[in-house]
């Protein structure tokens, strides 16, 4: 099984920065992506953010694509999301998400791996 720990969130003023990172723990494919997802209350989750293994690929949802980036460091395993100019309308937990085929569109749940998620506020 795969197992992702994430950090990162809290508490932020409009128009902060905060950044998220998470790691992959156990058996990985020899190509998969990362990710992450948001839910807010009362509302459906959604897609933030995705990450091809070797970060040669990056995609993100219309709402935050010119103020978040996706990226990774030396670790493979090991993604950040950074997030800047942050919005009240951002205010959701953030969930880290592997996918062990490869596809940073996380199109099959059976191949989706979920991290705890983390809150992230933003106070106006």
């Amino acid at each position: 099984q795969v197992q992702l720990a994430n950090s990162g969130g809290g508490l932020v003023q409009v128009g902060g920065s905060l950044k998220l990172s998470c790691t992959a723990y156990g058996p990985t494919r020899s190509s998969f992506a990362m990710g992450w997802f948001r839910q807010a209350p009362g509302k459906e989750r959604e897609f933030v953010a995705g990450i091809t293994e070797g970060g040669g690929s990056t995609r993100y949802a219309d709402s935050v694509k010119d103020r978040f980036r996706i990226f990774r460091d030396n670790a493979a395993n090991t993604k950040h999301l950074q997030m800047n100019d942050l919005k009240p309308e951002d205010t959701a937990v953030y969930y880290c998400v592997l996918n062990n085929k490869g596809d940073y569109y996380f199109s099959d749940d059976t191949s989706n791996y979920w991290g705890q998620g983390t809150r992230v506020t933003v106070s106006s």
